[in-house]
This record gives structure tokens, C-alpha cells and sequence, in this order.
């Protein structure tokens, strides 16, 4: 298969309106053009003419593992580690339940203040629900390392910081918390075809994260959630939906776990939904990460660079070591989020997260060195020009 060549390539295999700047892929990202296709073949071919038969003639139940291993790639994981299927939410949910069940005798759930607040959500309800006494504690993102200790049950963090887009050291604290014995659970909803991830080689225990920002699947995709093999077949699946069952289509009234990943299974797939992914994977296939990789640094070089020489009021958060940072640059401004209305105003895209960061993901399958700039102009004219002070900027949306 002919590798694409990232930008050169690839930019013309996704839909960008006319007069857009699109540095929001760390949100959601765009539109393959692949998707509309397959997306209405599986509606007319597969759901219209063959109806029901298609989940076996079309494939339609086995796509969350055959799409799991597709993902796989992307993340370096072992074939058969991954499932495709439910959302973020419920993934880091079951691989957070999963872990506790590893290490009962310790309570103690280590995670950062970095961490995405959904995840610390469903920490807080699981523990609840759990009564048995454990504990959530956050520190500081750089104070986890120093905060391993033997009474951590679960170090439970997200790789890329979502605000600042710092990067945590996935093997290094991996081997500490191995060390110590603690399992770990990686959210690489920052991560995942924005950076090499090598899951299998750092010996992480569980890892999950969303389609729908850098590897394009469409708003509302599907989750993944990967186990690691030695874990895969005794692990239990707090959340034991039917898909999960040994046996579905026995019907029997005990619950009887799939053997390996299989047992993450929850509900009935969606379909469609994993429809658009396939369309999207499709472009990843042909797609070397390490290029996209190397790109995306140069290319968040570049912003920085263009961005400190022309507006030195805006606070660069990320952090400037490559090693430390994910695919995306923000900037801490008291008038960020006006200022940022003011941009999409003018067709650069990106987005605000409170109280004061603005957000420019670094999505090299579309976006270029000429874009970068232009979007430097453009911050520029806002900044300086004071734009951002206008009324109609200061109306806040629902979704910042």
C-alpha cells in the first residue's frame, strides 16, 4: 500500500470550508471525504437491502474488535487488545473498575489536576457506588512521580494534558508504578493520532480514548478501550452488558464473561457511528505516525514562534520541550474567550478552556505551514487591535 504523504497528501483527502483556518482537531476533528460514502453505502446496501442479516453478512458484530485492531496500530497495542464501542466516559470507567478489582487491598486512586474532568467524574462516581472506602487524590501534574507511593491502588492520568497540552512520561511512570504495585490506566484522548504511543512496549495495564478528535471519526464516535493481554482473560467487567456474555445469543440468565478483550463489550455497537470510523482509519492505514509526528512539532514551533513575536500579552502554557508536548498550543489570556470568538468570526477555528486558555490544535493531515501563519496574522489583528473588546465577542456560547 502507497504511503500518503502527511499534508501534501492527505489535505486533500478531507472536506475544509472555503476561508477556514482549522486548528480545533484536538475538539473534533475533520471531515474525511471517505465518510459520506461509506456511511451511505452502509445505510443502503447494508441496513436497506440486507436489514437485519447484516450483522453477520455485512460484518456488522464484529466490528468492534475488527476496528479495535485497526486502532491498535495507532497506539502500539497487541492485536486482539482492543474494543471499539460506548463512549470515553464509560471506557475509563471500566478499565478504572477493572484496576481497583486488580489491587483490592489498597484505596487510594492517584490522579492530577491536568486530568480531564470527566474522568475524575467517573472516578467520584465509581467510588461512590463502590462503598468500599477508597479515595481519589489529586496532586499537581508534576507531582506524580514523587506522589507513587504502595498505597496507591491506580494511577489514572491522561497522557496529554487537555488545557496546557504537557505530555507525562508514559514509561517512565509506568516502570515506577510497576515497581511499586500499582496498575495503571491511560487516557490518551490527546494522544491517539496525534503522537506515537507504544502502549506494549511502556507495559501499560489499560488505556482508552476517543476517535472523534485527531483520528477524525465524526462527532459522538465511538470509544476504545485497550486491556493488556496478560490481564485480558481475568479482568472483570464491572459493566456486564451482553455483548460481553460468552454466549449472547444463548440468552442465558447468569452472566459468563467473553475470554479476552471481548469481555469489554458492552452494548449493541453503533453501526454507523463505526461506519465513519472505518472511513477515517482508512487515510490512517497509509498514514506513518511518526511523520504526523514530526510535523505537528515543527509545526507548533512555528505558532509559537509567530504568535510570541507578535502578541508578547498572550502567556505560552505548553510546554516548549518536545518531549513533553502533545499536538496542540495554548496560550493564557484574561480575554481569551472573546478573543477567541473573534477569531472563529474571522475563520480561524480554534477554542477556549477556562478560566483563561486558548487552544490551537496541530493537525498536520490538513493543516500546513501556510495556514500557521496566516492564523498568526490573524491572532495578531485580534490582539492588538483590540477586537476581542467588542460587545458582540463577549456573548458566551454553550459550547466554549
Amino acid at each position: 500500500m502507497t504511503k500518503l504523504r502527511v499534508y501534501d497528501d492527505t489535505k486533500a483527502l478531507f472536506h475544509m470550508p472555503d476561508g477556514v483556518i482549522y486548528l480545533d482537531g484536538n475538539s473534533l476533528g475533520a471531515l474525511p471525504l471517505g465518510v459520506a460514502e461509506r456511511v451511505s453505502r452502509v445505510i443502503t446496501a447494508e441496513w436497506g437491502d440486507d436489514l437485519i442479516r447484516a450483522w453477520n453478512t455485512a460484518g456488522w458484530y464484529a466490528q468492534p474488535r475488527h476496528v479495535g485492531d485497526r486502532i491498535a496500530r495507532l497506539i502500539g497495542a497487541e492485536a486482539g487488545s482492543v474494543m471499539v464501542g460506548d463512549t470515553l466516559s464509560l471506557k475509563v470507567y471500566q478499565a478504572l473498575a477493572a484496576a481497583l478489582d486488580m489491587n483490592a487491598s489498597r484505596k487510594v486512586v492517584l490522579s492530577d489536576t491536568g486530568n480531564f474532568p470527566t474522568d475524575l467524574y467517573m472516578a467520584e462516581g465509581l467510588i461512590a457506588t463502590l462503598g468500599r472506602g477508597h479515595q481519589l487524590r489529586l496532586v499537581a501534574p508534576e507531582e506524580i512521580e514523587a506522589s507513587l507511593s504502595e498505597e496507591i491502588a491506580v494511577l489514572y492520568i491522561t497522557e496529554v494534558d487537555y488545557r496546557t497540552g504537557r505530555r507525562q512520561d508514559m514509561a517512565k511512570l509506568t516502570a515506577r508504578a510497576h515497581a511499586l504495585g500499582i496498575v495503571t490506566v491511560w487516557d490518551l484522548a490527546h494522544s491517539a493520532g496525534a503522537l506515537p504511543v507504544d502502549l506494549a512496549g511502556t507495559g501499560a495495564d489499560f488505556a482508552a480514548g476517543c476517535t472523534y478528535k485527531y483520528i477524525n471519526a465524526g462527532p459522538g464516535a465511538p470509544a476504545f478501550l485497550y486491556v493488556a493481554p496478560r490481564h485480558a482473560d481475568s479482568v472483570r467487567a464491572a459493566l456486564s452488558g451482553w455483548m460481553g456474555h460468552a454466549r449472547p445469543f444463548a440468552f442465558e440468565l447468569a452472566y459468563a464473561a467473553a475470554g479476552g478483550v471481548e469481555r469489554m463489550r458492552v452494548g449493541t455497537p453503533p453501526v454507523l457511528a463505526m461506519a465513519a470510523l472505518e472511513a477515517s482509519l482508512d487515510v490512517w492505514d497509509r498514514v506513518d505516525i511518526a511523520e504526523v509526528r514530526a510535523r505537528s512539532l515543527a509545526l507548533g514551533d512555528l505558532l509559537i514562534a509567530e504568535v510570541e513575536r507578535r502578541c508578547p500579552s498572550l502567556k505560552l502554557v505548553t510546554p516548549r520541550t518536545h518531549q513533553r508536548r502533545g499536538s496542540q498550543v495554548s496560550f493564557a489570556f484574561d480575554g481569551g474567550y472573546a478573543a477567541m470568538q473573534a477569531l472563529m468570526a474571522r475563520g480561524v477555528i480554534g477554542d477556549f478552556r477556562a478560566p483563561d486558555i486558548m487552544r490551537f490544535g496541530i493537525t498536520p493531515l490538513y493543516i500546513g505551514e501556510g495556514e500557521i501563519v496566516r492564523a498568526a496574522e490573524f491572532i495578531e489583528e485580534v490582539i492588538a487591535g483590540e477586537i476581542w473588546r467588542r460587545p458582540e465577542y463577549q456573548v458566551v456560547n454553550a459550547v466554549t
